[in-house]
């Protein structure tokens, strides 16, 4: 076969170049995975500069070039035949921007499950108090009990306060916010081994909870302070709550194992990581919750405005939003909307 040899290595180096970018990304960063249209890249590139070296083989001219694409050919070959455990380096940035949103897109039904779950416990928990306005005092628990009684009078002794307390106070009373918080959404992650009985139970009295509390407020009048209490806090926490009964959820799923034939301790292994990724997930967001709920949604007016803590509750719900749904995603995701399987 006769070629032009010039043209035909000025048409190829690009895509020599490409390779060989890719390889050394490669092994800068040997943990990194790679999405699915980057491996399909990677093996177009490979095929073709495999094919290009066979047709350099033909020459005798060229020596330079033609080590070139074998060492390109060798790499790539390695890199894609590799057998060995690849080392494992903490990236807990990584990790929480990428290995986190995508692991909450790729179960996203079982999330709108327990929306849907908590949704339906906040109905019923208003309708309990709006029928029955001493409903709250059998339903809310102890660490509730400062609910109990008028909102406005609660109200009305928060903001003649100067502030909630101490610095040392409020430190004790984050971990506890913290503490309990997480408590709640391990319950609800491993009440899914009851094939997700336990996790509906937990995911509707915690909604039962908000919805009794939230018409109690709105009813006496008080929607201001309690968009400015909760927000700030609730923006993060109660989703972060959803997000483990998401896990739980899942739990269950590979439990049931509906239309699967792998068996249970293969489809076990399949979602474990995802259960330890969201959990983890929820732990730093809940982290979060507790400092501003401890140092931040406990002042009121006239401390803090309540438009400024409103304000800043909504920024913080639609920072999620997008870090949720966007954060992490490859070309191929933000291109189809739809997250890698």
């Amino acid at each position: 076969m006769i070629i032009d040899l010039a043209r035909f290595m000025d048409s190829e180096r690009a895509c020599w170049s490409e390779l060989e970018k890719v390889l050394n990304e490669m092994e800068r960063h040997p943990g990194r995975r790679m999405t699915l249209e980057e491996v399909r890249r990677f093996q177009y590139l490979y095929d073709r500069t495999s094919a290009d070296l066979a047709r350099l083989m033909t020459f005798a001219a060229e020596p330079g070039t033609r080590r070139y694409l074998e060492s390109l050919v060798a790499r790539a070959y390695a890199e894609i035949h590799e057998v060995r455990e690849r080392p494992y380096r903490l990236a807990p940035l990584q990790w929480f921007l990428g290995t986190f949103p995508r692991t909450f897109r790729r179960h996203v039904g079982a999330f709108w499950l327990a929306l849907a779950v908590m949704v339906l416990g906040g109905v019923f928990g208003g309708f309990a108090v709006l029928l029955d306005p001493e409903a709250k005092e059998a339903v809310l628990p102890e660490m509730f009990a400062n609910h109990l009684g008028d909102p406005a009078e609660r109200v009305a002794r928060e903001e003649a306060d100067a502030g909630p307390g101490s610095v040392d106070h409020m430190t004790a009373f984050s971990a506890q916010l913290m503490w309990n918080n997480i408590k709640v959404s391990i319950n609800a992650l491993a009440f899914g081994m009851t094939y997700g009985v336990g996790t509906l139970i937990v995911l509707f009295y915690n909604g039962i909870i908000l919805g009794l509390v939230v018409l109690d407020y709105v009813a006496a009048g008080q929607t201001t302070f309690l968009l400015g209490w909760l927000l700030p806090h609730g923006s993060i926490e109660l989703p972060a709550i959803l997000i483990a009964g998401q896990g739980g959820l899942v739990f269950a799923g590979a439990l049931i194992g509906w239309g699967s034939r792998l068996t249970l301790r293969e489809r076990m292994r399949l979602v474990a990581p995802d259960m330890v990724t969201l959990i983890g997930g929820v732990a730093v967001l809940l982290v979060w919750a507790g400092l501003i709920e401890a140092f931040f949604s406990q002042y009121h007016e006239p401390v803090i405005p309540y438009a400024l803590k409103i304000a800043f509750g909504a920024v913080e719900l639609a920072v999620l939003i997008v870090f949720l749904w966007r954060s992490g995603a490859g070309r191929r995701e933000l291109r189809t909307g739809r997250s890698e399987a």
